[in-house]
């Protein structure tokens, strides 16, 4: 009965009707799209594949294992600073923005499903704290997790290319399907690093999405 249990808390987690505004933010996909950078779908399938396995691995899954670790350890000054490492490693004002927006709009979440978040509420929040904060709180493995983060990152990263590109819903289904063999890739990279190995920095991503605020005409947010 609990392995149900954490199923559906871990589909509910992972769901893109989490009430927090994720698919407002594109994190410098439409501005790529918009340049001709990606102009094909092979295109935002590569851009995908490198972000989860030269990003998403070496910066925010082990940040959320340390908060994980230290909501488990009772230790909210472990957990404040990975939160706020997190929040500092955002390479640009809209991807600062959409961690920060989406992370006020978790922890409002949690507060109306009761959690217990009173010693876990950063100053600034952020949305793996949120993450990290509900998945500790509903028993989620770290495995279960890792998952459930990378799983709704790369949904709402199809959902948006699907958006600003001639790409049906079974390419993106496809997409999903192809990029999302690489997640387990991505969490043993996780599980490996050193608290100074933690970091990563995509320039022309960071680029995209600096450059994406002066954008003529745009959907998204970031």
């Amino acid at each position: 009965m609990k392995s149900e249990m954490d199923t559906l808390r871990l589909l509910q987690l992972s769901s893109a009707t989490l009430p927090v505004g994720a698919f407002s933010f594109s994190q410098g996909l439409e501005y790529a799209i918009d340049q001709q950078w990606l102009n094909s779908v092979n295109g935002v399938y590569d851009w995908l594949e490198v972000s989860l396995l030269e990003s998403m691995a070496y910066l925010d899954v082990p940040v959320l294992l340390r908060m994980k670790k230290a909501v488990k350890n009772k230790a909210p000054k472990d957990f404040f600073y990975w939160s706020d490492y997190l929040l500092a490693s955002r390479e640009s004002s809209e991807m600062f923005m959409a961690e920060k927006n989406m992370g006020v709009a978790m922890f409002r979440l949690l507060k109306n499903l009761d959690l217990d978040i009173s010693d876990f509420t950063p100053e600034t929040p952020s949305f793996l704290a949120g993450y990290a904060l509900a998945s500790s709180q509903w028993a989620l493995s770290d495995q279960q997790s890792m998952q459930g983060y990378l799983w709704s990152w790369l949904e709402n990263q199809v959902s948006a290319a699907s958006k600003l590109l001639p790409m049906g819903q079974t390419q993106s289904q496809k997409m999903l399907l192809g990029v999302s063999t690489n997640i387990p890739k991505a969490m043993d990279v996780a599980n490996t690093l050193s608290d100074e190995d933690i970091g990563s920095s995509l320039p022309k991503m960071a680029m995209a999405s600096a450059w994406h605020e002066t954008q003529y005409s745009r959907l998204f947010r970031s």
